[in-house]
């Protein structure tokens, strides 16, 4: 109660609500959404962290959570205050020191799974528990507005995805596509609670796409468990979908399993498809196409083009037209990739034989981590360049002799991959006009790492690497300017934020949250003489 009413003292119980032009405008001083800004670019206008001085940063304040286990929360933060979640749970905390605000747990869920995020808008900071409810609590005093219901786990569902706002929806999304279930997107009112619409990525028997799918339509998976991006002026929200059920096994869903490993283009006010790209057609490989969709205007091919840019599990770097969804190009993200010889004219794989997993046993590269995945990339409008953390590993995946019973909350699909190598994981530099590789950066520990990237308009770019490290690098070059031991591994990406003129950089570890800042020396001070006597 002490540190709320000093919160209340200090901000203002009637400070401004977060308008959703505050959203349009981008990260600066705030940090409003997961990704910082709707076009999932993850780039920070703050510029007082230079390539000069980033080799002074110091930590400010770590604010430890009790019994966490591999925090996913990428914090948000307005007028001061950050949020933070964990499983079940969200906290105010003061972004000057770390201290607590307020908290609010969530008793009643009997899941206890991973949670990527909150979101913001108006009074109200939004986050999903694990069994499947989306919470609206008061920004200021963590009171609850309302909760909705918006998915059953008996349906082999679980939430973990931050919400993503709009200007008047709350959009959502499910986990569980490693059981036979049927993923959805669902728009909810910020302020009532109530369901505006929901779009699944598994289309019901009869509708189009399910003959692509033989007898597994009604629960072939296709999760939504990372948030979208979103174009307000095309009004088009673009979200991924998870790998199809059973994972490993092909069997009786042959096809092209639509639309599962896909990017959705959605119509913002009523979910309609307006169009659809596959990454990976019939996946036996669990490449979840869950990789931020980032957004951006470029001139590509001679003319100005909007484009939408997409570093893919199966080890493909694609570029699209967001507009129409036409297939412009695609390279490779990863030296190590055989299950494919590239991509044709329309974007399909050219498959290499002998590739699918068997009871035997299959080496396929990328590995079922993927050449990248859910870690957030970042894009630096100065120097062109799209930062992706990659992957660079072969699996040897295993498949079960017959189709597995299809059933509720079955996970497998057969044994899956078992690791045949360990890899090495490479913050890698491309220029999304060619996408050519410009520079890379190896990362040294034990091949272990989900955290990403964000960019700054100093000219660095931070990242999480695979050794419990937050580093610093040259966005031009790649250069290594600063680095920190956060003592545990890291499975959250970085953000920014900055707090009466000074910036701090902030990530979770496995169990607290870190924020740094430039050293600032202390002032001496002038002790008075003492006279003896």
């Amino acid at each position: 109660m002490r540190n709320l009413c000093l919160y209340l003292t200090l901000m203002g119980a009637a400070s401004g609500q977060v308008r959703f032009e505050d959203i349009l405008k981008g990260p600066g001083e705030n940090w409003l959404t997961y990704a910082g800004d709707y076009q999932g670019q993850r780039h920070s206008a703050l510029k007082q962290i230079t390539v000069d001085n980033a080799g002074s940063l110091t930590p400010q304040w770590v604010h430890h959570i009790a019994k966490a286990n591999g925090l996913r929360t990428c914090p948000i933060v307005y007028d001061g205050v950050m949020y933070i979640t964990n499983s079940n749970e969200l906290r105010a905390l003061d972004a000057r020191t770390g201290r607590l605000i307020w908290q609010y747990k969530e008793g009643r869920s009997k899941k206890q799974d991973v949670n990527r995020g909150a979101a913001i808008l108006g009074d109200r900071v939004f986050f999903v528990t694990s069994d499947i409810y989306l919470v609206a609590l008061d920004r200021r005093t963590g009171a609850v507005l309302w909760q909705k219901k918006y998915g059953s786990t008996e349906d082999g569902l679980y939430a973990s995805a931050a919400p993503l706002v709009l200007k008047d929806k709350v959009l959502v999304g499910v986990s569980g596509g490693d059981t036979g279930m049927r993923g959805y997107v669902t728009a909810i009112s910020p302020s009532t609670g109530e369901e505006l619409w929901r779009t699944y990525t598994i289309p019901a028997k009869g509708e189009p796409g399910s003959e692509t799918w033989g007898k597994y339509v009604d629960y072939g998976g296709g999760a939504t468990w990372l948030s979208g991006t979103y174009d307000p002026a095309l009004n088009v929200v673009y979200w991924t979908t998870g790998n199809p059920w059973p994972d490993f096994y092909g069997g009786d869903r042959g096809g092209d399993n639509l639309y599962s490993c896909s990017l959705l283009a959605l119509d913002a006010d009523t979910g309609k498809k307006k169009w659809h790209f596959q990454f990976t057609p019939h996946d036996t490989h669990d490449w979840d196409a869950q990789a931020w969709p980032v957004l951006v205007d470029l001139p590509y091919k001679g003319s100005p083009q909007k484009l939408v840019l997409h570093a893919n599990r199966n080890g493909f770097f694609y570029v699209l037209n967001r507009v129409t969804g036409e297939f412009l190009n695609a390279t490779r993200l990863v030296d190590k990739l055989d299950w494919a010889s590239g991509i044709d004219a329309k974007g399909r794989p050219i498959l290499i034989p002998g590739k699918d997993p068997t009871p035997e046993g299959t080496r396929a590269c990328p590995g079922v981590r993927g050449a990248t995945n859910w870690m957030s990339p970042s894009f630096n409008p100065s120097t062109g360049l799209l930062y992706v953390v990659t992957l660079e590993q072969c699996d040897l995946y295993t498949s079960s002799a017959k189709e597995p019973e299809p059933k509720k909350n079955f996970s497998g699909g057969g044994a899956g991959p078992k690791p045949s190598e360990v890899g090495q994981f490479f913050l890698r530099a491309y220029d999304p006009k060619t996408g050519e590789r410009k520079w890379e950066y190896p990362m040294t520990g034990p091949g272990e790492s989900w955290a990403g990237t964000v960019s700054t308009a100093g000219g660095v770019v931070f990242f999480g690497d695979d050794d419990g490290q937050l580093v610093a690098l040259d966005a031009r070059n790649g250069k290594h300017l600063w680095h920190f031991q956060m003592g545990e591994g890291l499975t959250a990406s970085p953000m920014t934020y900055a707090v009466d003129g000074k910036q701090y950089v902030a990530i979770a570890s496995a169990t607290a949250i870190f924020s740094f800042g430039l050293f600032e020396p202390v002032r001496p001070v002038a002790l008075p003489k003492i006279k003896i006597e």
